[in-house]
């Protein structure tokens, strides 16, 4: 059981270790998190796929250490080892390079060049300095403008210079997600967070979202009142005031916004990680190509976890059937789930991404980007609900001074 404590993954900066074989990369890790978190041994391609755990690294703080399989492995078993050693660029924050002989080669070019293309920032860690002096590499980098430092995992030397560079770089990961609800509300507000229980709702807790926005709320020095579906009326009734802002499920957008005055700022918690995550004003322009959709046309729907699918799931069962009641369309949908993305969206003619709550900002900007680069366009859950519903305005009202 995961403990409730712990900061969530997609909350986590992702760090990817990389390197060609008997670099010293899992050595490099246990001597970075002071513990043996990796299994080193000094046989070449011990590491046979990438091995994630989330650890604490100061001053950087929460962390997501990915070791992965050396780059070199030549055989037809390593070859599909390097593909998921690459695959792992794309969920990554920052990139570890260790070289472990002093030789920069085709393999570590490739890799800073695909970091540097997708705008990763790179750190060349130039491991065992205890058995040579590298002088040659360490001008070759200084010519190319690398940033590296000299570690030895076995002395421990450099460590704690590598600890201080990671915790200095600027727009990794989760240090450059806005505030959940940032600009939304104001110390002393209140919150009404509408939570449906119903047969998709984990038993005996809330979902990650719900919990993040409860905890920004009380972070904003603001208060929060959680109320089911059916208790949304008489709680509003109740008060002595409005609310100064209504989030909820976007399942139930329709229905709640029925109950809720116009003049009440109301939303989705997948607008909200929209935003959070990703790019609110480029999510919402998208959505508009679900007027375009033709017969035959195939609309990706992105999951970005593997939780288990219900009946009557979301993605899978309830947005199409909206869009396809909306358009009058018959329309292909494919279902991606957990942290792969499809290599190839020239096929798709839409991709509605969930609110990615258990990935980083980086990793769902990354999908954006593609997307983009792809020509396809791409909204998220909430949006694309909203907006077949014919209230996605009334969803926006809260970041309407933010999109003008």
């Amino acid at each position: 059981m995961s403990n409730l404590n712990e900061t969530p993954k997609g909350m986590r900066t992702v760090i990817a270790v990389l390197g060609r074989r008997n670099a010293g990369k899992s050595s490099l890790i246990n001597a970075l998190v002071g513990f043996d978190l990796a299994i080193v041994s000094d046989i070449p391609g011990t590491t046979a796929d990438p091995v994630e755990k989330a650890v604490e690294i100061n001053p950087l703080g929460p962390c997501l250490i990915i070791d992965t399989a050396g780059i070199d492995d030549d055989s037809e078993l390593g070859q599909i080892r390097i593909q998921k050693s690459h695959a792992v660029l794309e969920k990554a924050d920052i990139g570890l390079i260790v070289i472990g002989d002093g030789k920069w080669t085709d393999y570590e070019e490739a890799l800073s060049a695909e970091l540097k293309a997708n705008h990763k920032p790179v750190i060349i860690v130039i491991n065992k300095n205890d058995l040579s002096t590298s002088l040659d590499l360490q001008q070759l980098l200084t010519d190319k403008g690398f940033d590296y430092i000299l570690t030895s995992a076995a002395d421990k030397s450099g460590i704690t210079q590598l600890k201080e560079r990671l915790g200095s770089i600027e727009g990794a990961g989760r240090l450059e997600e806005p505030a959940l609800l940032k600009g939304i509300i104001k110390p002393g507000g209140l919150a009404v967070l509408v939570v449906p229980i119903d047969s998709g709702a984990p038993k005996g807790r809330l979902i990650l979202p719900q919990v993040q926005t409860i905890r920004d709320i009380l972070d904003n020095n603001a208060s929060a009142l959680v109320v089911k579906q059916d208790q949304l009326a008489d709680t509003l009734h109740r008060l002595s005031s409005p609310p100064d802002l209504v989030i909820t499920d976007s399942q139930i957008v329709l229905t709640v916004s029925e109950i809720v005055a116009g003049t009440v700022p109301l939303t989705t918690f997948s607008i909200l990680f929209s935003r959070f995550k990703g790019d609110l004003f480029k999510m919402t322009a998208a959505a508009a190509a679900i007027d375009s959709l033709q017969d035959g046309d195939k609309i990706l729907i992105a999951e970005a976890c593997t939780h288990h699918a219900m009946s009557d799931d979301i993605g899978r069962t309830k947005i199409p059937r909206w869009i396809t009641q909306y358009t009058g369309k018959n329309m292909d949908f494919e279902i991606c789930s957990g942290p792969d993305f499809p290599d190839n969206l020239n096929h798709y003619q839409l991709i509605i991404q969930c609110g990615g709550c258990t990935i980083t900002r980086r990793n769902y900007l990354n999908r954006i980007e593609r997307a983009t680069q792809a020509g396809i366009p791409i909204t998220n859950y909430g949006i694309a609900i909203s907006y077949v519903q014919g209230v996605l305005s009334r969803s926006l009202s809260p970041f309407a001074d933010l999109l003008a």
